[in-house]
This record gives structure tokens, sequence and C-alpha cells, in this order.
């Protein structure tokens, strides 16, 4: 028997199969809508849930391919001016500079404040986390090469970039965010997914409180609890600039200027605006088919466009300042498309809402599970 039903709002058919049985959860008075269409359209009219709420138990798996490949060669296709979009951004060296100058400014200005007064806190919180987000999304922005022509004049801005971050982070960054872009969703390759042991303990009010509160530390360490790297020179140049930078702050101005510099980092990746993103871009909402969702709001302006998550997946080659221009060319793919109308509302729907959560994540047998598996069933039945 096929696994649809209608609903109720829509006259829609369900696909459950999409669901995993959560067409058990069905019952009972549901949320508030979360996400909103710019062009609402037959399959989703913005104001209803395509489908039920999901198990808790599980995350959501899938067995399609991610979307954005096939939805990059349909608007090659439909707009093939979208290569002019590609290519560097030599605007983005400049930023990273003021952005870098500003953050050991100001540790150095606070050297003789107390990293616990109010003054300290609040610069640590409202410029040094807005700051050090920026720079995230700097070296974020030069790990797919689109700050210069060459590679090592790249990862040579990122290892800048990352000076008032406190630690060394670009090289491990950059293999990583690499294969979650080649292997969305990939279980065991695409470390930006939360892990069973996430699942089971972070799974209610207080768990996500947690989660939020502290997750730039479970993107930290999670990618070497899954997967270990292979470090080569980069590694050592992060490392060895981040170090040493470090200790001329502290041997020159003393410890409080590192500290500014890594509250800052706590901050940015904490109960942030600006961090909302980190939730935003890739836990599903709203029982949709969707597990990329983008956001249009003014906090991009702060944040290289990071929020046009869906075009940047598509075309990473785009660099931050054209991918409204992506949209602007392709409506007809991305105005359909649900997003996010607030960064900071979706930390408190995230904490607050029972349907989404840890397990709110599209996960997928990896390609060379799935190939091993397929070449043991053939030996097995060849034997």
């Amino acid at each position: 028997m096929e696994a649809q039903a209608v609903c109720k709002s829509t006259g829609s058919k369900i696909d459950f199969s999409y669901f995993g049985g959560a067409e058990s959860f069905t019952e009972g008075r549901r949320s508030l809508r979360r996400t909103t269409v710019a062009s609402p359209s037959e399959k989703d009219d913005g104001v209803s849930y395509p489908g039920p709420p999901q198990d808790p138990a599980d995350f959501l798996w899938i067995m399609t391919e991610e979307p954005h490949r096939s939805r990059r060669m349909a608007i090659m296709k439909a707009h093939p001016e979208v290569t002019k979009l590609m290519g560097y951004e030599p605007l983005t060296k400049y930023v990273v500079l003021a952005v870098v100058s500003l953050q050991l400014y100001l540790a150095v200005y606070l050297r003789h404040t107390h990293p616990l007064s109010f003054r300290f806190l609040f610069l640590a919180y409202a410029v040094g986390g807005t700051a050090n987000q920026n720079l995230f999304l700097a070296i974020h922005e030069i790990t797919h090469n689109l700050a210069f022509k060459g590679i090592n004049a790249n990862k040579a801005l990122a290892v800048f970039a990352n000076l008032p971050i406190g630690v060394p982070y670009f090289a491990a960054f950059k293999k990583y965010h690499i294969e979650h872009h080649k292997h969305l969703g990939e279980e065991g390759i695409d470390t930006d997914l939360p892990t069973n042991f996430e699942l089971l303990c972070l799974n209610n009010v207080l768990g996500k409180t947690f989660f939020a509160t502290f997750q730039i530390f479970f993107y930290a360490l999670r990618p070497g609890l899954v997967k270990m790297q292979t470090p080569n020179r980069w590694h050592l140049y992060n490392v060895v600039v981040q170090l040493l930078v470090d200790y001329l702050l502290v041997r020159t101005f003393g410890v409080r200027p590192i500290l500014y510099l890594l509250f800052s980092s706590f901050f940015a990746g904490s109960l942030h605006p600006c961090a909302g993103h980190f939730i935003a871009e890739h836990y599903v909402w709203d029982g949709l088919n969707q597990e990329t969702y983008s956001y249009y709001g003014p906090l991009n302006i702060l944040a290289y466009n990071v929020g046009y998550h869906n075009e940047h997946h598509d075309f990473p080659s785009i660099p931050w300042t054209r991918l409204p221009a992506l949209r602007a060319l392709a409506p007809e793919f991305y105005d359909i498309l649900p997003s996010h109308p607030s960064w900071p509302m979706v930390i408190v729907n995230f904490i607050r809402d029972k349907e989404v959560g840890i397990f709110a994540r599209a996960k997928r047998i990896a390609k060379n599970s799935k190939q091993k598996h397929e070449s043991s069933s053939s030996s097995s039945d060849r034997e």
C-alpha cells in the first residue's frame, strides 16, 4: 500500500515514506509555522505544514541524493550567464584586515580592564562576538578560495584571519568543510551532523539550551571525534603563527587581551544573534522535505551573506558579494524555497519547539558504505 495521506490544510498528498513513520506523531496541536516562502506554490503555500512532525527518537534518514547538484545543473541550463558571477572577491581581504585590526586593538585596549567587569563582557559579546563570528565566516569564504586567485594566498589570509579567534582552527576546518559540501548529510563524513550521543543527551529544552549556549565547542570538538585528519604543512603554519601571536600578546600586554579574544570566540558561537546561522542552515523544520535553509535578513551584512545558504551550496564558487545577484537571477528556483525570517528566533524556536531538536537533521548513508554493501551483496550472490 502506498505510504500516503491527505493533508487537511492543503488537500495535497503527503508521502510518509520520507518521514520514517512519523505519521503517528500528527495528533495534537502543532506549533506555529517557523519558515516562510517568498513565492508560495501549490506544493507549499508557506503557511501549512507539508508533512507531520519528525520522530524525535532518530535522525531523518533519507535515500535521495543531496539537492544542490541537481539544482545547480538546472540553474546553469536555464541561466548560463550564472558563470559570470563565479570568481574571487578582492573586497574580502580588506574586510578581514579591518576586523582583525579592530579585534587586536580592543584586546590591547582592555588590557587594564577586569575580565568579569561589565565593560569587558559587554564589548566581548557585542563587538567581539560579532567580529569573531565575522572572522569565522571570512575563513569559511576563504576556504572556497574566493579571496585571491591563488590557493596559497587564500590559505595565508585565512591564517591571518584566524589570529583574533585565539586558537588555530582554519587548517582543520578547511578539509572538514569541503567534505561537508561534497558529502552533505553523509554519516561519518559530514562532521556538521550531530552524533548519536548528542541525540541521546540533548533532546529536551535543557539539553538544547546547553547545546545552543556551548555550540562552539560542539563544532570545534566533534569533527576530531568523528573523523581524524592527517596534518599537513598548513596545519603546522596555522598552529605556529597562532601560538606565536598569542605568546607575544601575553608577554607584552598580559593575559587579558587573550581572554578578550577567547571570550569573543565563545560568544560568537553561543547565544548571539549571528550564531543563529549554525542552526538555521541545515536543521529540518516544519515537516519539510528540505535540508538546507536560507535567511535573507539584515544580519547578512555582518556575516558574509552566509544566510544565502541554498545559494552558497548550489554555487560554492560564487563569492559572498554576488550571492544576492544569484538569487535575483534565478527567483523561480529560490523564491519557492522556505527560508528563515530571523536568526535570533531560530535559536529561540530551536530551544522551545518540540518539533525541532538535535534529531532534526537529514542523514544519508555514506556513498562508500553503500558501495561496500553492494559489493558485499554481489559477492554473496556469486557465492
